[in-house]
């Protein structure tokens, strides 16, 4: 019976072969070409961008799922993201920093009390802001397993609530992306206060510096964290492919084209987009938890509204309501991100202007985004399609 499941997805979702294999193949060769476990022809630094970039086309797919597959245009999933580095981060950050006091305070002649140890730490990781003492939401930070379970957990609970009070009074629209909207906006207004826990504005930062691996060379570490992102994306294209696919994927997509139809036919359609608007919440916060240690710091900024709107462009440039087209939206303008703001373009000199891309990335992106729109409104992903189907 599980061939026979296996043999009717992989018939519906020929795709999913298609991008495992392709993606590993791409993890093969930047791996057999870095510098931590290959010939070195690929930067620690690019690794790492490459990573991050992974992370960015998994949190793109759960976007495409609740917007193009479900019609839920949440502006609020870089919240989850976030918070899923912020969960990590603060272990990542209270088990280094307590390292470093130990062995600090390992040279005193009289050993150090845990009490004296916890003030350390607090006072190392606080005084920035003017503090030492330990909030509340740091009662677990010393425990990785527990942190992991925050990764999910943290997303999953707000999402569930927030989904419910929504969905429940139906909700939908233009007003349903105001209120993720307003939600993230509240979120990361509260994570710049100085007494919100996180640090304010400074963040969390040093998150690069695995605890226990201080003697291993950030090339190796850039690799390992980028094949952890090849298989969460590996895992997240089957899992959201099995999700849209078949019956539940036919409800969801009908929901997306007639909500009131799908009602009036028997279904319960608060508990379908409930679910659609959790999971993918939760493998948003993965995503998040796998991001920042490779980009090493994250702050409230990360979480602003402007991030889930760019999130939403990546969808509609790569074609909403195809997975792959929101993996290859994602990659495409992460990586062109990288290269214009990363002084890679060079800049044009017009005699009476300057063009440097770092302030006119952001003008080309929209601009992008407008030409997607009015001349191929399925995205990157819809004109592959047709190409295919020219062939």
């Amino acid at each position: 019976m599980r061939n026979a499941f296996t043999r009717t997805f992989v018939y519906r979702n020929p795709s999913v072969l298609w991008f495992l294999a392709a993606l590993g193949l791409f993890t093969l060769g930047v791996t057999v070409l870095s510098e931590g476990f290959g010939i070195g022809v690929i930067s620690t630094s690019f690794v790492k961008t490459l990573g991050k970039t992974l992370c960015l086309c998994l949190i793109a797919i759960a976007m495409d799922v609740v917007w193009g597959y479900c019609g839920i245009l949440s502006l609020g999933h870089f919240a989850f993201f976030g918070i899923g580095g912020y969960a990590i981060g603060m272990w990542l950050m209270y088990a280094r920093t307590e390292g470093i006091v130990v062995t600090s305070l390992a040279a005193q002649s009289i050993p150090p009390t845990p009490q004296e140890i916890s003030d350390a730490i607090g006072n190392q990781i606080f005084g920035v802001v003017g503090s030492s003492e330990f909030p509340l939401i740091w009662a677990f930070a010393d425990s990785l397993a527990l942190q992991l379970a925050m990764v999910v957990l943290v997303p999953g609970l707000l999402a569930l609530v927030f989904g419910w009070l929504a969905f429940r009074s139906r909700v939908t629209g233009v007003y349903l992306s105001i209120l993720t909207q307003a939600m993230t906006l509240a979120l990361s207004l509260y994570l710049f206060q100085n007494d919100s826990g996180l640090r304010g504005n400074n963040g969390l930062s040093g998150l690069q510096n695995i605890p226990g691996f201080d003697d291993v060379p950030q090339s190796t570490i850039s690799i390992v964290f980028f094949l952890g992102s090849a298989l969460a994306l590996a895992l997240g294209y089957a899992l959201f492919a099995w999700v849209v696919s078949g019956k539940m994927g036919s409800v969801v997509k009908a929901i997306r084209d007639d909500e009131a139809r799908v009602r009036f036919l028997g279904y319960h359609v608060e508990s379908y987009k409930l679910f659609i608007f959790t999971l993918t919440a939760v493998v948003s916060g993965i995503a998040g938890a796998l991001y920042y240690p490779q980009a090493g710091i994250i702050n409230p900024a990360e979480i602003a509204p402007i991030a889930s709107i760019y999130l939403a462009v990546w969808v509609a440039i790569g074609g909403r309501g195809r997975l792959y087209g929101a993996v290859i939206g994602a990659a495409f303008v992460s990586l062109l991100s990288s290269w214009f703001t990363g002084g890679g373009a060079p800049d044009i000199d017009l005699g009476i202007y300057v063009i440097r891309w770092t302030d006119w990335w952001l003008v080309l992106l929209g601009f992008s985004f407008v030409a997607v729109t009015l001349f191929f409104p399925k995205g990157i992903g819809g004109l592959f399609d047709y190409l295919v189907r020219k062939q």
